[in-house]
């Protein structure tokens, strides 16, 4: 092993207002000060009680990606374990995510997009 992994850094048009939405989702403190990263106008980090980071960085160009277009792929998501997902996904949904995939189908998993258009799954434990 050479490396640990520090965090997640999406691109977003709003940093700030993107990593409220994951704590509404997550739970944690946003813009936590921590010496390895620089807060400022174009960063808002995400620290979580489970130790996982996520720190959005401001691209005023962002295009977000779009589910099975090649010209835009999603390059990657974030998968979250849930114990109950139809109260997960109205919850959810509540607070801005975007359904992607029309619901459950009998699958342990749902496919969303935050309101910056990231992909993210919620899955049951």
């Amino acid at each position: 092993m050479i490396a640990d992994p520090q965090c997640v850094v999406p691109d977003c048009t709003d940093p700030v207002e993107l990593a409220a939405f994951y704590r509404s989702i997550l739970g944690g403190t946003v813009k936590q000060p921590d010496p390895r990263w620089a807060l400022s106008d174009a960063w808002a980090t995400l620290h979580t009680a489970s130790g996982v980071v996520l720190a959005f960085r401001r691209a005023a160009d962002d295009r977000p990606p779009l589910r099975r277009d090649p010209a835009r792929p999603q390059q990657f998501h974030l998968d979250f374990g849930v114990a109950d997902l139809d109260r997960a996904e109205e919850q959810g949904l509540a607070r801005g995510a975007r359904s992607l995939d029309g619901g459950s189908d009998g699958r342990s998993w749902r496919i969303y997009a935050d309101p910056a258009g990231h992909p993210f799954c919620l899955a049951r434990h």
